[in-house]
């Protein structure tokens, strides 16, 4: 029996990939800021709810001894632990910036590389990074959320090369927009203050305009992403999740750059 280890599981996208791992058969090591046993409902014997803080090696290194000690391996590490910000960049403090960074980018590295000689060891082993359809077209009023996911995409399309060699597969999942979600809400806290008055109308179009859309992501949709990026005999490397991420990702890949931005200029010009 395979074992997943996942970052993030409180609630949202996290919290739906452990549900459906645990369905699937696979043992799971869902790792949370603030460990919520029940938060599943019914306990399993295939679940352990594990405290983990990405930003601290310490509680890295424990997190992950206490999946082995659990499941005796771990041979999936899902990072999807993360933090939204929306924002006008102007007024954005660097404090803040690197609150994201240490989460979004640099706690999903630390995680990786913490993984990275157990799976070396075993010869086999996937890691399988969340990150976002900003990457395939980078929003207004989230620019250093979208950094910190770009960031994610080059690392782990240098590591899809380079961890091939030893045996361990490395993917990309991609969710579109999920309204609702306690990311989302968690974003919609930190951006307090952090819309100057020259930014405000065209924010809150922006915030109508995507609060209206049909095409958005369910964290069902990712969890499918998710084990299918883990399962599937692919050389694939991206997984877009939800309708509107296939969307941006089928335009970005079948667009010339020009005809690219302008679609997107058109749909995210201010109207007045």
């Amino acid at each position: 029996m395979k074992t997943v280890l996942i970052t993030g599981c409180s609630s949202g996208y996290g919290k739906a990939t452990a549900e459906h791992f645990i369905k699937q058969g696979w043992n799971v090591v869902a790792t949370m800021r603030k460990p919520d046993p029940a938060f599943l409902g019914e306990p399993s014997q295939r679940l352990r709810v594990v405290q983990l803080d990405v930003t601290n090696n310490d509680s890295i290194v424990q997190a992950i001894g206490q999946g082995i000690a659990a499941f005796g391996k771990i041979d999936v590490l899902v990072n999807n632990a993360g933090i939204g910000l929306f924002s006008a960049f102007e007024v954005t403090p660097m404090e803040t910036v690197r609150e994201v960074f240490e989460t979004n980018t640099f706690g999903v590295m630390a995680m990786t590389q913490a993984m990275i000689p157990l799976m070396r060891e075993r010869g086999e082993g996937a890691i399988v990074n969340v990150t976002s359809s900003v990457c395939f077209a980078g929003m207004p009023m989230v620019a250093p959320y979208a950094a910190s996911k770009f960031a994610i995409e080059g690392f782990t399309e240098a590591l899809f090369f380079e961890l091939e060699s030893i045996g361990v597969r490395v993917r990309l999942v991609e969710p579109g927009y999920g309204p609702g979600t306690a990311f989302t809400a968690n974003g919609m806290d930190r951006m307090n203050g952090l819309i100057s008055p020259p930014y405000q109308a065209y924010a809150g179009q922006l915030m109508a305009q995507f609060g209206t859309t049909g095409a958005v992501t369910t964290p069902d949709q990712v969890a499918a992403a998710v084990f299918a990026a883990v399962t599937e005999e692919s050389e694939m490397l991206r997984f877009p999740a939800g309708p509107d991420s296939a969307h941006l990702a089928n335009a970005r890949w079948n667009s010339t750059d020009e005809q690219f931005l302008t679609g997107m200029r058109s749909m995210l010009r201010m109207k007045r």
